[in-house]
């Protein structure tokens, strides 16, 4: 509960609107930088614009010193129940899309829908090398949920990743083998062949997921 406190709290303080010309020092980009990072983990609560609204409210009582309208201590363990309760509803909605979304991505041009659900769609075609399972890979990747919402991305840390290929998700396992070094694909990955029914940190239960990968270099073990 105290992660999730601290990012509702974070990302609230960074919701007042700023001009882009604002952010004069480096100070103000890092804390708006804060703002965004928090707000991808506030996003798993699904807030409408009315409970953002109530939510800044208790924010500002809560830094006013003045009585607050509940007592926090009677609610804290109404925070974790909430929020496993929106989380759990959200993952209930996108395994029902799940199916669709697989079957519209398996129909665009040049996709390739594998007998464990993957949906590998090529964007540019590599000329290197292509991977086995026991090879370390170099990649630039994004990762969204369905609903385009990024949760991850090797450009955000401003850096190609390494990592074993047989040490990831099932999705990235099979898919990257599918490309070769150089190229560039797009891959649609069932919540099966993700994180599933649990989930994982950003990524709600059940989540369909989409990877564009762009693979840089095959490491041969």
């Amino acid at each position: 509960m105290r992660t999730l406190l601290f990012a509702v709290l974070v990302i609230l303080i960074a919701v007042p609107a700023f001009a882009s010309d604002d952010l004069k020092t480096e100070d103000d980009k890092t804390l708006y930088a804060i703002g965004l990072v928090m707000a991808r983990q506030v996003s798993v609560l699904n807030p409408t614009p009315d409970e953002l609204e109530t939510i800044i409210r208790g924010l500002r009582d809560g830094n006013s010193g003045k009585k607050t309208l509940v007592d926090l201590e009677n609610y804290k363990g109404k925070i974790e129940h909430f929020a496993s309760e929106r989380r759990d509803a959200r993952g209930a909605r996108l395994a029902a899309q799940a199916k669709s979304y697989l079957d519209k991505a398996a129909q665009e041009k040049g996709a390739v829908k594998t007998t464990s659900g993957l949906v590998y769609i090529p964007t540019q075609e590599g000329t290197g090398a292509s991977p086995v399972a026991a090879d370390k890979v170099k990649v630039n990747y994004r990762g969204t949920l369905i609903d385009g919402k990024e949760f991850d991305s090797s450009y955000l840390l401003g850096h190609p990743v390494e990592f074993e290929l047989n040490k990831v998700i099932k999705c990235w396992t099979e898919g990257v083998q599918m490309m070769k070094a150089g190229g560039k694909a797009k891959l649609v990955c069932p919540p099966e062949l993700a994180y599933g029914e649990r989930g994982n940190g950003l990524i709600p239960p059940n989540s369909t997921l989409v990877f564009d990968i762009e693979l840089l270099g095959v490491e041969k073990k």
